[in-house]
């Protein structure tokens, strides 16, 4: 989970301690026998480097967790682990066999959590910085290997097999799992915003700045609370949980997952990435392109303010607003003219983009028309750039 989801602290609590609650109710109540919770990293990651860490490691602190959804799924996790061997409500003779997988961050083709928040703020060039230091890593998975490892997990919690006496081999364990291939974040993600046209930033932000940076956003968001959940409200830049995941190194080894389960990824992460490019590039190919953010204040501050400097009376911050106008233009004539040139050519390039859209993005054409009627060359720049494709 990322972005404003995760300061939805009720929601959060609601779906993950609760629901897991009434998962493992109806499986007691119904006789479901193996229950696989897919849990994640920050049931033992809150902030503190962990090379090549396994499950003996103990869980994180509760209370020293910097977002709910790291303590609620470690809450989760562990009532799962502990109704390992529970019996059945109806028949106390057989019990319900449980085990946790603790994937990495998930990416991959449909993946909605992680990759597509990071290519929104890249599009929009809200992403200036890399946090912490180029040598930190972290642990990725795709879907696929996922999937794998939960059908491997299923399996181990079998009590049937042949030859095996005892309690199955995954019965209230752990396993970390994930590609096998540490790397830092920045890197990973490289070569799909490359792909995709988008800046990834030079400069490195150190973790004690971008850390403040999050907890600045996190106070703003949850004052916010009431309205986290509405499609007007954008997402953070970044927060202090997202702040650790890119900027801590931790990683750590599937050689248990190996020797119990015989996990072992069936896709690369060269392999991975490449599907996942492909994926990207088709739902951009079919989606509205958009300049950075800067070109959309630049559009929506500039054209009102030259219009108010042109012909509003003197009230509020017109006067400073003609003053720095007559400045740049020399004469209210011109200020006029300016005003009528633009709104001219921003209404021109936004017929030429209808037109030219219907030819070659004809489902986003209304679309690009607005956008361009808003933005002007810098929309139409981006739908001559998809016409040459």
């Amino acid at each position: 989970m990322s972005g404003k989801e995760m300061l939805q602290f009720g929601r959060v609590d609601e779906v993950n301690i609760n629901g897991t609650c009434h998962v493992i109710e109806a499986c007691l109540e119904f006789g479901i026998q193996r229950l696989v919770y897919v849990s994640t990293y920050n049931v033992v990651f809150g902030g503190k480097e962990i090379v090549n860490g396994n499950e003996s490691l103990p869980y994180f602190p509760i209370d020293e967790h910097v977002d709910s959804y790291g303590r609620s799924k470690s809450v989760a996790e562990q009532l799962v682990l502990k109704s390992n061997g529970h019996p059945f409500k109806k028949n106390n003779r057989k019990c319900l066999y449980t085990c946790a997988v603790r994937p990495a961050a998930i990416y991959g083709p449909g993946e909605e959590r992680h990759l597509p928040r990071i290519v929104s703020l890249a599009k929009l060039g809200l992403v200036p910085f890399k946090i912490g230091e180029p040598s930190v890593k972290t642990d990725w998975i795709y879907v696929d290997n996922l999937v794998l490892a939960l059908i491997l997990a299923s399996m181990g919690l079998l009590d049937d097999i042949p030859g095996q006496k005892g309690r199955p081999i995954a019965s209230g364990q752990p396993y970390f799992v994930s590609d096998g291939f540490p790397i830092n974040t920045f890197e990973f993600i490289g070569p799909l915003l490359k792909t995709l046209d988008y800046d990834l930033p030079k400069s490195w932000l150190a973790v004690p700045h971008a850390l403040f940076l999050g907890k600045v956003f996190s106070f703003f968001y949850s004052v916010l609370y009431p309205w986290l959940n509405r499609w007007w409200l954008p997402q953070p830049l970044i927060l202090p949980a997202e702040v650790y995941k890119v900027g801590v190194t931790h990683y750590f080894s599937l050689l248990k997952a190996k020797d119990e389960l015989c996990y072992v990824p069936i896709v690369s992460p060269r392999e991975g990435m490449a599907a996942t490019i492909s994926y990207w590039q088709d739902r951009k190919r079919k989606s509205l392109d958009g300049p950075t953010i800067y070109a959309w204040l630049f559009c929506l501050i500039g054209l009102p303010a030259l219009f108010a400097t042109a012909y509003l009376p003197d009230i509020g911050p017109v006067p400073i607003l003609r003053t720095i106008g007559l400045f740049i233009f020399k004469s209210m004539w011109m200020m006029r003219l300016a005003f009528a040139i633009a709104v001219s050519a921003h209404v021109s390039e936004g017929v030429f983009a209808w037109c030219l859209a219907k030819k070659v993005d004809p489902a986003n054409a209304k679309g690009w028309f607005w956008q361009t009627l808003a933005l002007g060359v810098f929309s139409l720049r981006l739908l001559l750039k998809r016409a040459r494709k």
